[in-house]
């Protein structure tokens, strides 16, 4: 096939050198070189790197397994590119839903990477044409984001972002398989609430705050108080203990003050020891 285009610039350059070095124009010879120079890029079709060509003609699919690089073809027919590498979709109109809770979101942008497959691309391309995204990808796309963002509270939607646009993913994936196309990622840009929900959400933050330092205030107090309780059964038990070792030490003195030397005598049946003339 290269060899064929080659063969024919060749020849035309030959034609060209061989009226310049003769010096002479045939006005018929010219014709047909200016003829043959028209009708050769008719001929020639190119596919480029990372698409797939389809050649048709008069919007008939003819051939849909088109090599990259140059292609012969006739004339009256076109080789259509469709493009297989990774694209990037970005909502040019930013969006608006509610969330579950019927907060509203505005201002609602994402960016999607999709990509076709190189097998099922000619089949969109007899079904939907050449202006697939315009036609299913983005419509999809926009009520995939409205009714996900709706399934969740307005509080998940800030704290499950990532997990949220996850879901988005996998439903696109679902809606886009019988056009062929594959969505490798989804990252939600941007979204705003209304001015009251915000305002509210800043009240209940504040709050919140207030709320755990008056806690923590008061778990301070608790651990003062238990402190105190402590401390103050400590001292009676230490009070307590004096007081003891105080009253068996004056009973040991006055048993000492009282005692003549002499042992005490054992009275009664012999298991019993009077010594009450001791501490009297």
């Amino acid at each position: 096939m290269i060899w064929l285009i080659i063969g024919i610039v060749v020849t035309v350059v030959a034609v060209i050198g061989i009226i310049v070095v003769e010096e002479e124009i045939n006005l018929k010879c010219l014709l047909g070189l200016l003829s043959l120079l028209i009708i050769i890029p008719g001929f020639i079709g190119s596919v480029p790197t990372g698409n797939v060509g389809i050649k048709t003609s008069f919007g008939k699919v003819l051939d849909d397994n088109l090599s990259k690089g140059v292609n012969i073809k006739a004339p009256w027919e076109k080789i259509v590119n469709m493009d297989v590498r990774v694209q990037k979709y970005e909502n040019a109109n930013s969006l608006e839903t509610s969330t579950k809770d019927m907060q509203v979101v505005t201002n609602i942008s994402a960016s999607v990477n999709y990509q076709l497959s190189s097998q099922e691309a000619p089949k969109l391309y007899r079904t939907v044409g050449i202006k697939y995204n315009e036609t299913v990808l983005e419509p999809a796309i926009q009520e995939t984001i409205k009714s996900t963002i709706s399934q969740y509270n307005a509080s998940e939607l800030v704290s499950m972002r990532s997990e949220i646009a996850i879901v988005m993913v996998d439903t696109l994936n679902e809606k886009m398989k019988d056009y062929g196309i594959s969505i490798s990622s989804l990252t939600i840009n941007n979204f705003d609430f209304s001015a009251e929900y915000n305002a509210s959400i800043e009240r209940k933050a504040v709050a919140e705050q207030n709320a755990l330092a008056a806690a923590q205030e008061l778990e301070k107090e608790k651990i003062e108080a238990e402190k105190k309780i402590v401390k103050a059964e400590a001292e009676k038990k230490a009070n307590e203990m004096k007081q003891q070792s105080l009253t068996d030490n004056i009973i040991k003195e006055k048993f000492i003050e009282k005692w003549n030397g002499e042992l005490p005598k054992a009275t009664g049946d012999g298991n019993i020891l009077d010594i009450s003339g001791f501490i009297k």
